[in-house]
């Protein structure tokens, strides 16, 4: 009887009015606010000059096309992110700093959306009054201020979990406020609206159908299906966006090369069981963040008991059949729990993903944890102000960790020799750390890590030709041109064959130069290269003429190609000397 009477007091109340708290100032929650976005800007100043870095690259803003019209942009794929992007590029091209002040606005806005979605659910949870405010701020400051963060915010590619998980949070605050347990048309409305608005960011946030089913599930009015019925105006039309959801995503489900059911690495099982081992190395980046690196070393479970998935799998049981028993007695923390697995399911369940731990994927996962965190936090019988000390302390301590992992993330030399020291065995870190040395002209440096890739993993066309490459920097061209001759038998391209035919001119080898660029021709008469390196070479040789009509040749498929314009201004002076 007396465990019936405690578990009555903790039943959760529905969702509905709330009573009007007393009157105070928005001051001290103002100056609350700046001072938190303040301290955001300082710990990622170290980053907001820092330069597009790795996946960077391959993003519309970096590319020849930067400059095409918007519908251009938002055509392809997360047009709501390529539309943040394309303002970017409108403001400042090709310098990357106003894109990272979005980076760090859109995590500011992200983060205070936090502090609303847990004070809500603290005050359904049955928290004490006195400590809702105090912990709902902790947990925003602590998802502001995490240094795991880092990759989102400073890497200007992780602004898909940032801009995506913005949306899906401020749906969720929608429902969460809703004034009456069954929520109205017009809430619904905005609801699906920000919902659909974060899909079209990034994909992942597809789960928001089952964290709002949790959710009315748990609270609405506690452990019932009463509030889902409830809230039938939202589900129906969840369901049918679902069903074209999969139908619209479903070629990228099953035929993805780094992302789906085609990946040919391992098998959705084998990566099942593997995320079984790397959901508490989550657990652990949120507790301890003393080891982050850009390209986790984890390797795959290939079976059950591979790596010890299975105790893995038997712990997340473990807890999910305590979080069950004891979710009235702890429902906020039973309830991030399931929170915790259901964000990461999109990443972290049975989809394979070609990188099998990202600290990115942590973003939107870590609403989850905090929920726990608040949740024993508010049972321990401290004094309010030492809590709120011990809160501050933690805050601090955050920023200065995040600061340190911004600085990282500020340069690419820094960021991968970071992560080769991490992951020593991985042949991407090598590889993208050679690549970086090559473009600061360190060129020693980046031979001996091309030397290392090598030896970690297969040789490939695209390692060849960059490895060939600071051979020529460093005018080996014997070295260079055996490695673009390597490549080219793995993969003929014009542009490695253009390689090819500079690696000879350099030699004044004209003739055997002449022929690989004939043959750089033939495979793609549109590379507006070979004729640049035809033209030198005729300038070189003195067949100014000759020169002339390639570098027009090039300009007429590429007009934005400055060395070739430069090198026609060269060549038309010395006709007219000539004469």
């Amino acid at each position: 009887m007396k465990n019936r009477k405690r578990e009555a007091r903790k039943t959760v109340a529905a969702p509905g009015p709330r009573g009007t708290p007393p009157h105070s100032s928005a001051w001290p929650w103002v100056l609350a606010v700046v001072g938190a976005v303040a301290v955001a800007f300082w710990a990622y100043s170290p980053a907001l000059h820092g330069e597009f870095l790795f996946d960077d690259n391959a993003l519309p803003f970096s590319l020849p096309n930067a400059e095409a019209p918007l519908r251009a942009w938002i055509g392809q794929i997360r047009p709501v992110l390529m539309f943040t992007y394309w303002i970017n590029s409108r403001i400042s091209a090709e310098d990357p700093y106003s894109y990272h002040i979005f980076n760090v606005i859109l995590h500011c806005l992200t983060s205070l959306l936090m502090f609303p979605m847990v004070r809500r659910l603290l005050e359904w949870s049955g928290a004490q009054a006195s400590l809702r405010n105090l912990l709902a701020g902790f947990a925003a400051l602590v998802f502001l201020l995490h240094p795991v963060q880092a990759e989102s915010v400073a890497y200007l590619a992780g602004r898909s979990e940032a801009l995506s998980v913005l949306l899906v949070f401020a749906s969720f605050t929608v429902f969460l406020y809703r004034p009456k347990p069954a929520v109205s048309w017009p809430r619904v409305a905005v609801i699906l609206a920000l919902f659909g608005a974060a899909i079209l960011a990034k994909e992942h946030t597809v789960v928001l159908p089952a964290l709002l089913l949790l959710t009315d599930y748990w609270w609405n009015p506690g452990f019932s299906f009463q509030g889902i019925r409830r809230n039938w105006r939202l589900y129906l039309p969840m369901a049918l966006g679902a069903a074209a959801g999969v139908a619209f995503f479903w070629n990228l489900i099953t035929g993805a090369s780094t992302a789906g059911f085609a990946i040919k690495d391992f098998t959705w099982y084998q990566y099942f069981f593997t995320q079984c081992r790397a959901l508490f190395v989550y657990i652990g980046m949120f507790l301890l963040p003393v080891n982050l690196t850009a390209d986790w070393d984890f390797p795959i479970s290939t079976t059950i008991l591979d790596h010890g998935a299975i105790f893995g799998l038997l712990a997340l049981v473990a807890l999910a059949a305590a979080a069950w028993r004891y979710r009235r007695r702890f429902p906020l923390a039973s309830y991030g729990y399931f929170v915790y697995l259901l964000l990461m399911s999109p990443t972290s369940s049975i989809l394979p993903i070609k990188d099998p731990i990202a600290e990115r994927r942590l973003y939107f996962s870590m609403f989850g944890l905090l929920l726990i965190l608040v949740d024993v936090l508010s049972r321990l019988k401290v004094d309010r102000r030492a809590l709120a000390a011990a809160c501050l302390i933690v805050t601090l301590a955050a920023a200065a960790a995040t600061r340190a992992r911004a600085a990282v993330w500020a340069d690419p030399v820094s960021l991968w020799e970071d992560t080769v020291r991490k992951s020593p065995h991985k042949r991407r870190a090598h590889f993208q750390l050679a690549y970086a040395y090559d473009q600061q002209t360190r060129y020693s440096e980046a031979l001996e890590e091309f030397q290392k890739t090598a030896e970690l993993g297969p040789l490939t066309p695209d390692l060849l030709l960059d490895w060939g490459l600071a051979y020529d920097h460093l005018s080996q061209f014997d070295q260079a041109l055996a490695k673009f001759q390597q490549a080219a038998l793995m993969q003929p391209t014009a542009h490695v064959y253009t390689q090819i035919g500079m690696a000879y001119a350099q030699q004044s080898r004209w003739a055997e130069a002449l022929q690989a660029l004939a043959t750089a021709e033939k495979l793609d008469p549109k590379f507006p290269d070979t004729y640049v390196y035809r033209g030198k070479i005729y300038l070189n040789t003195n067949q100014v003429p000759a020169a002339i009509q390639e570098y027009q040749r090039a300009l007429a498929i590429d007009p934005t190609l400055e060395e070739a314009r430069h090198d026609l201004a060269i060549a038309a002076t010395r006709l007219r000397a000539g004469h």
